[in-house]
Order: structure tokens, then C-alpha cells, then sequence
């Protein structure tokens, strides 16, 4: 379960999407997240499905590594689509003791389901696809006009790339403590809630300790290095536009126009 977490995850390719600038994967995945949100029929949700398809396909990531991150919300999402079932007032198909399932209901629990399945897919491309170091860059470049307000840019971007870059780490000391503490007796999987509360606890301690550590050792590695900030800071591999990074642009303008067209004509 665990090792199917695919956030902060870099899948090394050589690919159209790879070679793209990290502020237009930013932008296309914040222009992909919105036009979700403007969605509310299934010929928006069609077109979002295409485009997706194909941004996948030009990763070159395997499609069966790219949705394996889905299983790590599908908690969150049985729960967001059984409220919406539920839940929601309308016409009636079927009813039974207090629940019903109205025909809105149905509408909506679908709707709300793919785009919770593409908000994570979308993001897991960006991830696999950007280096930590490439974010950071991406990020610090396109908000460095909130600096003239007293926004530290570098610093939240240089905490992101940070989080992003420990969540595969974390991950794999986690699958490695629950596997060390499985030899030694420990059971994860039975009991009840209560019971598997108390059994956790002899993963989170060490798992704690393990994460403090590294923290204080990569504090102490920056601070060797002489790291004061981003303020006067060069970079050794500036970023450009190119070509590519301006037609995709134009793509997101194509995309998003076509979102709203649907919107307002369908």
C-alpha cells in the first residue's frame, strides 16, 4: 500500500513533457485543476479525459505507474461519492430504509469521483515528471513578484521542494520499520480499531525519530554549504523558454477556451 504513493515520485525518461520548462508544467497543471472545477457535463469531462490521455501518453510513463498513486485516496473518495449519492435531493431511482439514490445523486457522485481521480493523476504528471530541484526553480521564478509584498518566495518553495523530495522517503522507511516490526511479532492487520491504533504505535515512534534525523542532518548540510536564503542567489542552470514551452501555452489557451465553451453552449 504504501510503496503505491506516487506523489513526489521522478520517473527519469526522456520525453516531450520531461523536457518541458517546470513554470509551464505548473501552469498546465493549475490550468487543468481549474478547467476540472468548470466542469459540470460529461462532454467536459470527455474532453478533460483526451487531453489527459494524451499528456500521459507523450510522458512516456507507464499508464499502470502513473494511477497506482489513486489507491492511496480511495478512502477519501468512497466517502466523497457515497455523500454525494446519498445525499443529494432529486429525482428517485432507489430507495431503501433511510438512503435513497436519486438520479442528481448519481450525476453528481460520478462527476465528483473522476475529478477527484483526475486531480491526483494530473498531479502525480507534473511530479513525475519535474525534479524537486526543477519545482523549486519553477516555483521560486513564477511567484518572484510576491517579494515586493514581503512574500519569502524562495523559502515556501524551497519547503515544498523539501516535502515533496522526503515523501518517497518517508515512504520507503515506513514500508522498511513495519516490515522489521512484522518480523519481531507485530500485527497491523487484525483486531479492532482500537487494537490497530495501539499497533501503530511502535511504527510512528521510530518513524518519528527516523524523520527528525534526517531533518537535522540535512540542516546541517545546507548550513555547511554556506546556504543564507535565496536572496543574491545565481542559478546554475537558468531557465528559458522555448518553443515547445510557447506551443504548449498556446494549447492551454486552445483547452481552456473550449472548457468554456462547453460550459456556456452545452
Amino acid at each position: 500500500m504504501l510503496r503505491e504513493i506516487t506523489l513526489g515520485q521522478y520517473y527519469p525518461v526522456d520525453s516531450a513533457v520531461h523536457r518541458l520548462d517546470p513554470r509551464t508544467k505548473l501552469f498546465g497543471t493549475m490550468v487543468f485543476i481549474i478547467s476540472l472545477f468548470m466542469a459540470d457535463s460529461l462532454w467536459a469531462y470527455l474532453l478533460a479525459t483526451v487531453v489527459l490521455g494524451l499528456v500521459i501518453r507523450a510522458t512516456r510513463v507507464p499508464f499502470k505507474f502513473m494511477v497506482r498513486g489513486l489507491r492511496a485516496v480511495l478512502v477519501l473518495l468512497l466517502i466523497s461519492v457515497s455523500f454525494n449519492l446519498f445525499l443529494t435531493d432529486g429525482t428517485i431511482i432507489v430507495k431503501f430504509w433511510i438512503f435513497k439514490i436519486t438520479h442528481e445523486g448519481v450525476r453528481l457522485a460520478g462527476f465528483m469521483a473522476l475529478r477527484l481521480i483526475y486531480l491526483v493523476i494530473g498531479s502525480s504528471v507534473m511530479t513525475l515528471t519535474t525534479t524537486p530541484n526543477q519545482l523549486t526553480d519553477g516555483l521560486e521564478k513564477s511567484l518572484g513578484f510576491l517579494n515586493k509584498v514581503g512574500v519569502p518566495v524562495h523559502e515556501v518553495s524551497m519547503m515544498m521542494s523539501i516535502a515533496l523530495r522526503f515523501i518517497p522517503i518517508l515512504v520507503e522507511e515506513t514500508d522498511k520499520i513495519m516490515k522489521a516490526q512484522m518480523a519481531r511479532g507485530a500485527d497491523f492487520g487484525s483486531g479492532n480499531l482500537i487494537r490497530k491504533a495501539k499497533a501503530m504505535v511502535p511504527l510512528l515512534v521510530p518513524l518519528f525519530i527516523s524523520a527528525f534525523r534526517r531533518a537535522t542532518d540535512l540542516a546541517m548540510a545546507m548550513e555547511a554549504r554556506c546556504y543564507r536564503g535565496g536572496e543574491g542567489r545565481t542559478k546554475m542552470k537558468p531557465l528559458h523558454y522555448r518553443a515547445a514551452d510557447r506551443m504548449a501555452y498556446l494549447l492551454y489557451a486552445v483547452y481552456i477556451a473550449a472548457m468554456v465553451g462547453i460550459r456556456v453552449y452545452l
